[in-house]
């Protein structure tokens, strides 16, 4: 079961992460570029655990379990490390707040849920919603510091990352808003 590839996969994206956190701090053009080199290598392993779980029928309690704590790690780590290194626009900082308050309410629901037999399990809606906040992050990693090593055109990647971070606020929210009301239902049956 940990040996299980897809499991490995879930447990190096948490491994990645203090050198993703590492790279950023450096606050370098060259950094930011590692990082995101890192950070696109972390993203790819989140979409193949899960294909790769399904397609040789390698599903553990473990693997549902880590691989959104694996992707609320990535995410929440990397947004705090982008604002305390001044890298995440200020406008952008409360869709991260928005999103950091929703990955802990929705974990914490997870656990009550689980301490009492029940689950909630990841919805298509939530995945869309790691999806964007995993493609906004990119573009915030990036910043505009790496655009003109990469050779591209000027172009704002952090402006792009913060639109794309609000958009991810939307499903953020509402997956948040579906989680709460799963979890209200079975908290209710347990009281009948």
């Amino acid at each position: 079961m940990l040996t299980d590839l897809p499991n490995v996969l879930t447990l190096l994206r948490i491994a990645l992460i203090p050198a993703l956190v590492a790279l950023l701090v450096l606050g370098t053009a060259i950094g930011h570029l590692a990082a995101l080199a890192v950070y696109t290598f972390a993203c790819i392993t989140d979409y193949l655990d899960g294909a790769l779980a399904r397609r040789w029928q390698q599903h553990s309690e473990l693997g549902r379990m880590m691989d959104p704590i694996a992707d609320k790690l990535l995410v929440g780590a990397l947004l705090l490390t982008l604002a305390g290194t001044n890298s995440l626009p200020y406008h952008a900082l409360f869709a991260a707040i928005i999103i950091l308050i929703r990955e802990i309410m929705v974990s914490g629901l997870r656990e009550y849920v689980a301490s009492q037999g029940g689950k909630l399990p990841s919805t298509r809606l939530a995945k869309w919603k790691t999806g964007l906040q995993m493609v906004s992050i990119g573009f915030l990693v990036a910043g505009n510091s790496i655009v003109p090593l990469l050779g591209l055109k000027p172009f704002n990647a952090s402006g792009l990352g913060s639109i794309l971070l609000w958009l991810s606020v939307i499903p953020t929210v509402l997956s948040g808003y579906g989680y709460a009301k799963a979890a209200l239902k079975h908290m209710q049956k347990k009281i009948i």
